[in-house]
């Protein structure tokens, strides 16, 4: 695990949904009811009522984040974040991953949640660059907690090693 920013910014690999923050994030898609990947794996760990809560959400669009409970997860809160589809980059993509990372942080400190775990929203089936995916979360994160108490602990979660050596790289090089 490395960590920046006095420890406030952390960096692992894992399984997200064994960790025992306030808040794990999800990377969602419009619907909020599951889909494949992480967002498949939070919702089997967390059980039905998971589905049940975010039924009554109604959706979100992308960049959005909403907030349910955690159920049987370790995690006390789920934060819906939406990531953008990549379609080649030049139609807002950048832009709307920024705002997935914003708004999630925004509803943490908002919930006064001293700790969030993100995954590596939009690279895995939404096909974002992760190179690029890890310079806008690393640089929004960071500008997020300089300005703000809480979350007082931020952790990105990756599933790979190699997702952890390219957030690694990106944060030695973005955040020393």
């Amino acid at each position: 695990m490395a960590s920046y920013r006095s420890g406030r910014i952390d960096i692992r690999k894992g399984d997200i949904t064994q960790l025992d923050v306030d808040a794990i994030v999800n990377a969602a898609n419009q619907s909020l009811l599951g889909g494949g990947g992480v967002d498949g794996a939070i919702h089997r760990a967390a059980g039905p009522k998971l589905l049940e809560a975010c039924r009554e959400l109604g959706g979100a669009e992308t960049g959005e984040a909403k907030i349910t409970d955690g159920f049987d997860l370790k995690a006390r809160h789920v934060v819906h974040a939406v990531g953008p589809r990549w379609r080649g980059g030049d139609r807002g993509e950048r832009e709307l991953l920024e705002a997935a990372y914003h708004n999630s942080l925004r509803l943490a400190r908002d919930h006064a949640l001293g700790s969030v775990a993100f995954p590596s929203i939009s690279t895995g089936a939404y096909g974002f660059p992760i190179d690029e995916a890890a310079e806008i979360a690393l640089r929004t994160i960071d500008a997020f907690v300089a300005n703000h108490d809480d979350p007082e602990t931020v952790i990105l979660c990756a599933f790979s090693e190699a997702d952890r050596e390219v957030y690694d790289a990106t944060a030695a090089r973005i955040l020393s």
